[in-house]
């Protein structure tokens, strides 16, 4: 196994005993959230930010989406989608305060990064006759990962005061959070393209995420039936 593969494996394995919680908020930005009143421009971006940061669901599904995209405005017009979707149902749901159980929309989107999976491995478009749209399938899993995040911040008695300043602000955050992010993926991914073995290592990479986000599925399902039970 590659040393790059090794990494992977190291990187799933250490985060696999938080799985069953999710990407949720720290004890300490929960409380924070919680206590705030009026308008906090600045530590509701910081807050997003940190969010996207340390989101290893969505890190992993654009970490499938830019995979195989080489060109810059292609991989621009895919965050894109990904951030119309994300941004649209955070701010609408919980403004319309529309929330679900977090460890079911948990599991959507571990099922998310298994569906990029097998999308980059070409299963998906053996097994259906055709390819499926990748720019409305990034736009829909944009639309589940805002609604994810909403559902985490209505569990928070978010005051009124300023609300609509603080979401945006948070929003803003998480974007940037995101190209932040996403900018550091892509140095290492050019590193690793530029190289004779990508190739060769390209489907045991995208069968890793496969089995990740199998196992972020397996873990929110099993946080939902104790939850239920």
């Amino acid at each position: 196994m590659s040393r790059v593969l090794r990494w992977i494996v190291l990187l799933v394995v250490v985060a696999m005993p938080n799985l069953a919680w999710g990407h949720g908020v720290a004890d300490g930005d929960a409380a924070f959230i919680q206590e705030s009143s009026g308008r906090l421009i600045g530590p509701f971006i910081y807050l997003g930010a940190k969010h996207m940061v340390t989101g290893y669901d969505h890190l992993l599904f654009l970490f499938g989406v830019i995979f195989f995209l080489r060109r810059m405005k292609d991989v621009a017009l895919y965050v894109t989608l990904f951030a119309a979707g994300h941004s649209a149902t955070l701010l609408f749901g919980v403004v319309r305060e529309i929330s679900a159980n977090s460890h079911l929309v948990d599991a959507v989107i571990g099922l998310s990064v298994v569906y990029k999976a097998l999308d980059n491995l070409g299963s998906l478009q053996k097994w259906l006759g055709f390819q499926p749209s990748t720019k409305a399938a990034t736009l829909v899993f944009g639309l589940c990962h805002g609604f994810g995040l909403a559902t985490k911040l209505l569990d928070f008695q978010l005051d009124s005061a300023g609300l609509l300043t603080n979401l945006v602000s948070f929003n803003l955050g998480v974007e940037l959070g995101q190209l932040l992010a996403l900018y550091l993926i892509l140095l290492g991914m050019n590193v690793w393209r530029s190289r004779e073995s990508f190739a060769s290592q390209a489907k045991g990479a995208n069968w890793l995420l496969l089995m990740a986000g199998l196992v972020l599925t397996a873990m929110q399902l099993h946080g939902y039936w104790t939850e239920a039970g």
